[in-house]
């Protein structure tokens, strides 16, 4: 009964703003063809590239890639300058697209210029045809300015064959695991999810035909898979063979779903099944094998039912781009007694009566941002209590939340960082609190 699960899950993390998106496109070539072409188009010339062009982005999806090829001519031009070409050549495609977008926010930088649409940022990537290379040349401002050479179209084709090869299964499970990354603030690229799921589905057939009734055992295997890799610096991109850097650690939490997933293929109903698969990949999972045409209505209901619980996701595109780690101090009357997280591989369950300091451990997100705290208890006490709380609130600048154990039950503590209205990294501890003082 898993596979209807599946089917709505896949549904429910569909881009759904594809028109507002193809609009941004049509734009955005409509004018560079015109001034660097003297055409009017609003399709030659570009390619959408990125995970919306392997078409395997997910709803939410806050940065979109395409590349627009210019004359090679433009190039030759360039090219000889002598002071960084790159950097003035990203300078002239932002004065374009600003003759557009006068009232947009439009930078130039590395090597795409990037225009903000309110929920999303397209980055574009002015480029030239060279046939010799099998692949678009493209200027790097870093150190004095480069030219260098991507390869997307092989890595696309790769990503297609590969797909048509497994039923279709390639995509969409780099949508899911794209819902479980977002979810647990785990920090790995759209490019590394993909060819992590390549390289999988290539060391195996056991799943090429397969459809929706197995995703659970193949969720299993696939995080086993994942969690296991050995730390690397990059790995190789399906088909153009290029380097695709590792800027996190993925493997632990990955090892932590695949225990999870063996958890929800265990489970002897449908109702726990569902609830765990909803721990590893988030809301957009459905909590129910019937009515599954209402689902939408279904995951309302749910997060209606305690009306001071609020969701990030229903404030933020999320796009997991950084790491994050909070921990708490735990005291005794004021006395330090250790930190949560080495507190808990000893202790079950907290006494009540503790204090509680939440505090960011560590993060590698660039300032400025806003950092966002959620306190949530769960369980009957906490209903008894009326204190189920949730509410996403500001943090008062320190970097901390000071809390205390005060009753029983298995609570959490969530920090979300917001960065240029994204959220870009969040994390997220357990707080059992035991009946004894």
């Amino acid at each position: 009964m898993s596979a209807p699960l599946f089917k709505q899950f896949r549904d429910n993390i569909a881009v759904q703003n594809a028109t507002d998106i193809s609009t941004s496109y049509a734009g955005i070539t409509k004018r560079l063809n015109l001034d660097f072409w003297d055409i009017e188009s609003d399709l030659t010339h570009r390619r959408q590239v990125g995970s919306y062009g392997r078409n395997t982005a997910v709803h939410g999806v806050s940065d979109l890639d395409m590349v627009f090829e210019l004359p090679w001519s433009t190039y030759e031009k360039y090219k000889t300058y002598t002071n960084n070409g790159p950097s003035q050549l990203l300078q002239a495609v932002r004065n374009s697209l600003l003759t557009r977008y006068p009232n947009t926010t439009i930078k130039g930088d590395g090597q795409v210029v990037s225009i903000e649409f309110g929920k999303f940022r397209v980055e574009v990537l002015p480029a030239f045809w060279d046939a010799a290379a099998d692949g678009y040349r493209f200027g790097d401002t870093h150190n004095g300015g480069t030219w260098k050479i991507c390869k997307p179209i092989q890595e696309i084709d790769a990503v297609n064959q590969r797909n048509k090869e497994t039923n279709r299964n390639l995509k969409h499970v780099c949508k899911m695991i794209r819902a479980w990354k977002n979810f647990n603030g785990v920090n790995i690229s759209g490019m590394l999810i993909d060819t992590l799921v390549y390289n999988f589905f290539g060391q195996t057939d056991e799943y090429d035909a397969v459809s929706y009734g197995s995703y659970d055992q193949l969720f299993v295997s696939l995080f086993s898979y994942t969690g296991n890799l050995e730390h690397q610096e990059f790995w190789l991109a399906p088909g153009s063979g290029q380097r695709v850097n590792n800027k996190g650690k993925f493997q632990s939490k990955a090892k932590k779903a695949a225990v999870k997933c063996q958890e929800a293929l265990d489970a002897g109903t449908e109702k726990k099944k569902a609830k765990i698969w909803r721990d590893v990949f988030g809301r957009s999972f459905p909590i129910e094998v019937v009515k599954l045409e209402k689902a939408a209505v279904i995951n309302e209901a749910v997060s209606d039912r305690y009306t001071t619980e609020q969701f990030i996701e229903d404030q933020f595109p999320i796009d997991i781009q950084f790491d994050l780690e909070i921990n708490s101090e735990v005291t005794t009357n004021g006395q330090h007694t250790g930190h949560l997280r080495a507190l808990s591989k000893v202790f079950i369950w907290l006494p009540v009566g503790r204090g509680l300091r939440f505090f960011v451990e560590s993060s590698d997100v660039p300032a400025p941002y806003t950092l966002l705290w959620k306190v949530r208890n769960v369980g009957a006490e906490a209903e008894r209590r009326k204190m189920i709380r949730g509410n996403i609130v500001l943090d008062e600048g320190k970097n901390e939340r000071i809390e205390k154990t005060t009753f029983h039950g298995e609570h959490f503590v969530e920090a979300y960082v917001i960065k240029d209205g994204v959220c870009v990294a969040r994390d997220l501890i357990d707080v059992p609190i035991s009946e004894n003082i």
